[in-house]
């Protein structure tokens, strides 16, 4: 009897396994991709047996171990910092070659330096006052945040500082467009003749743009991709103004004056809004600074002679 009831369930969990096995097979849907993969796979140019094994390095070992941890970084610092798009966009501004994976890269080593810096400031705070922990783990925390956002202001600084240098250097570009078309040139010649002469980061994009122009793509189109790269208002007026004179037919030269005077009056505008600011500034240390001063050397000695008497 017991024998007949082992051999029955060696049976039953013989006859489960095999549904079991039948039933993930049955579900188990094979691709397009996985039934011709086999007959696709590319074939080796070389004989497998000639193939140098790889060496299994420190820091290849090193590289792996990493790896995740870099990949969290880099997540981490994706949401802490503006968007990867914006800060292409700012990369192309900046006038900067790097990608924005080795921005996020720069970034995940300023993370690394900003929590080393956190850490080292908290162990002397431990050391030297018994500081709480509270306050040690936000001086890291700051720290941290710190490193990812120090590579992002420092890249909207050349941002402004490349802007400000092209907006200075656009009415003398203008003016010698102007020339070079009133001498005879054409478009294509003018802009050719001034990126040449002149060094500057207008003078790079004008180059850039004269590339496009002549890779085939129309010159108002080139125009048009100068001022989508650049963030000048000015810039992309002068742009707008030599496409549409381009394409209407408009005396150019008039028209690349007419663009230089604006860009002079524009900056003139510029230059007393910020004098009128500054001047606001320099009262600050006129009224909380010099002024005391003068008020204490002009009332010290009549305190003195108060005090002394007859």
């Amino acid at each position: 009897m017991s024998s007949t009831v082992a051999g029955g369930l060696v049976g039953l969990a013989f006859g489960l396994g095999v549904w079991l096995t039948v039933a993930r097979l049955a579900a188990r849907h094979v691709t397009l991709d996985e039934r011709l993969a086999p007959y696709l796979r590319a074939r080796r140019s070389t004989s497998a047996l000639i193939a140098l094994p790889e060496v299994a390095t420190p820091i290849a070992v090193i590289e792996r171990l990493v790896a995740p941890f870099t990949a969290d970084a880099l997540r981490l610092v994706a949401q802490l910092s503006a968007p990867s798009e914006q800060v292409r966009a700012r990369l192309v501004r900046a006038g900067r070659d790097d990608s924005v994976e080795q921005f996020r890269v720069g970034q995940v080593v300023g993370l690394a330096a900003g929590l080393a810096a956190g850490v080292a400031g908290a162990l002397v705070l431990v050391a030297w006052r018994g500081t709480p922990l509270g306050a040690l783990v936000g001086l890291v925390g700051v720290s941290a945040v710190a490193g990812v956002l120090v590579p992002d202001w420092w890249l909207g600084r050349q941002v402004r500082r490349r802007e400000a240098r092209m907006l200075a250097e656009l009415p003398a570009v203008a003016e010698l467009l102007a020339l070079a078309v009133a001498a005879g040139e054409g478009a294509l010649g003018a802009l050719e003749r001034v990126s040449a002469a002149s060094g500057g980061d207008l003078g790079v994009e004008l180059a850039r743009t004269l590339a496009e122009a002549r890779s085939g793509e129309p010159l108002t189109v080139a125009l048009d991709r100068l001022s989508a790269r650049t963030g000048l208002a000015a810039l992309a007026r002068f742009a707008e103004g030599v496409a549409v004179a381009l394409t209407r037919g408009t005396p150019l030269a008039d028209v690349l004056r007419a663009q230089a005077q604006d860009v002079r009056e524009a900056s003139r505008r510029a230059l007393m809004e910020t004098g009128g600011k500054k001047e606001v500034a320099m009262m600050v240390p006129v009224v909380f600074l010099i002024l005391p001063v003068t008020v204490v050397f002009a009332v010290f000695p009549s305190l003195v002679v108060l005090q002394v008497g007859p």
